[in-house]
């Protein structure tokens, strides 16, 4: 990667950019014992960093009484922007095989970032492959107001090993972590970073382990890195960072196969469970011929059981195009859309934990795009004034991102668009019925809107 190079510069001529790698564990920093792969002793993995010259500038850091003398802190080459990107490795003990992974794993992590949001500029997360997709998904949804980086990132070979895809695995996340801007939960694999809610692992034998099948990459890491901006995830809030780490861990997956009972059904639907993703054939289908099989999806319905419908298949959404598909929603399930299946049981487990929440505000919740996880059943929607989407697509297409840019395109835009609203008999300003009216001017998009707020406006001028 051409992303560093080396200064003969005074330590003090470039910006820094301070770092929080959570080393949590995973292949990344094993090492084989009776060529089984097992966690080696405490800080192994940051004495091995030490010696390779592209993640340790050694001279630098004897030079730089900041980065030097701190134990567990490195300090990488100095970067194409010039600056300098100093990184503290906090190692968990003990390191975890990521199939040891649990909801309480996922809460350390996000109170070690909510810990340490104001000391660092962002955070990279060495992680077993085998669940990070799970992980990126729930921090992503844990993490409420993010304004910094969090890229999970890990590999296939030890870093140990005379080939291995670690090392430049662990500089591309640190080397994007520290010189871009991204607010997201992000996973960085192979020479890719993608939304760590869209991620899925498709290989357990390539470096090439993640995709992500519905979104295209943020990022790509070649000879430059370039990222896809008009991808990034921006939350329009100016609220303060916070990690909720309440998961309610009575959810599971449950697998569609052909024959399948209406007792296995059931049984899989017992208390304690409070939802369940369901995963169904192609575009979101179910038998419709089983009326059994319906009748346990509706009586878990009726018993507050919350089901997300998400598809099979690696690629695509669910939508209500089939009478089998159809029957589920008639059934109660809330449609999935896009999401993985990883994003769609995390995203259930983060809703259903909401006590304040009745079941059907839960529900809603679910249906609508919290994180990017998903590109929302915007079927027949319609953009009308009256309901303030109008004011969102334009916010979105200027890639607005705060509340006073918001406010200036309100100010701007309102008066007018409420004027003409009245004048075709829309909702903003009187009570007619204007819908028939209206529709020439009826769009649909497909694209994920901000949350932005909408202020009501009524003062038009009268009519002549």
């Amino acid at each position: 990667m051409a992303e560093c190079k080396k200064s003969c510069l005074a330590p003090a001529s470039h910006p820094k950019v301070r770092l929080l790698v959570i080393h949590t564990g995973g292949t990344i920093g094993m090492v084989y014992h009776d060529e089984v792969l097992s966690p080696p002793g405490p800080n192994v993995f940051v004495k091995a960093l030490r010696k390779l010259p592209n993640l340790h500038d050694k001279q630098y850091a004897l030079d730089d009484s900041t980065s030097g003398p701190q134990e567990n802190t490195l300090v990488l080459p100095l970067c194409k922007q010039n600056k300098r990107i100093v990184y503290t490795v906090l190692e968990y003990s003990p390191l975890l095989d990521s199939c040891n992974m649990t909801t309480d794993d996922w809460a350390t992590i996000g109170k070690d970032i909510e810990k340490h949001y104001e000391k660092y500029d962002g955070f990279v997360i060495l992680h077993g492959t085998d669940t990070m997709a799970y992980t990126a998904s729930a921090l992503s949804f844990m993490c409420e107001h993010l304004g910094k980086p969090v890229i999970l990132t890990g590999s296939q070979v030890p870093i140990y090993e005379m080939r291995n895809d670690g090392i430049d695995n662990l500089l591309g996340a640190l080397l994007i972590a520290g010189q871009f801007v991204i607010p997201e939960v992000c996973l960085y694999f192979h020479n890719k970073l993608y939304r760590g809610n869209r991620v899925t692992k498709v290989d357990s034998g390539s470096f090439n382990a993640f995709n992500s099948p519905n979104l295209v990459p943020l990022g790509n890491a070649e000879v430059d890195i370039k990222i896809n901006w008009d991808t990034v995830w921006r939350a329009n809030t100016t609220s303060p960072f916070r990690v909720s780490t309440q998961m309610n861990r009575n959810v599971g997956l449950l697998r569609l196969f052909p024959g399948i009972t209406a007792m296995t059904v059931k049984s899989f639907l017992q208390a304690p469970m409070d939802g369940i993703v369901l995963e169904t054939y192609g575009s979101g289908n179910a038998p419709d011929n089983c009326a059994d099989l319906l009748e346990e999806f509706r009586n878990a319905t009726e018993r507050g059981v919350i089901m997300v419908n998400c598809t099979q298949c690696l690629r695509g959404s669910v939508t209500t195009s089939y009478a089998t598909g159809k029957a589920l929603s008639d059934a109660g399930l809330v449609a999935g859309c896009d999401m993985t299946s990883e994003a769609a049981l995390c995203k259930l487990s983060y809703v259903l934990a909401r006590t304040d929440l009745s079941i059907e505000a839960k529900r809603k919740m679910l249906s609508q795009n919290l994180r990017g996880e998903m590109m929302a059943d915007l079927q027949g929607a319609k953009l009308t004034l009256s309901d303030s989407r109008f004011i969102q697509v334009i916010a979105k297409s200027l890639s607005i991102s705060c509340k006073e840019e918001l406010e200036a395109v309100l100010d701007a835009l309102t008066p007018n668009l409420a004027c003409a609203d009245r004048r075709l008999g829309g909702l903003g300003c009187h009570k007619g019925d204007g819908e028939e009216q209206l529709q020439k001017y009826n769009m649909s998009y497909s694209h994920h809107i901000p949350n932005v707020e909408y202020t009501e406006f009524s003062a038009c001028p009268k009519e002549s």
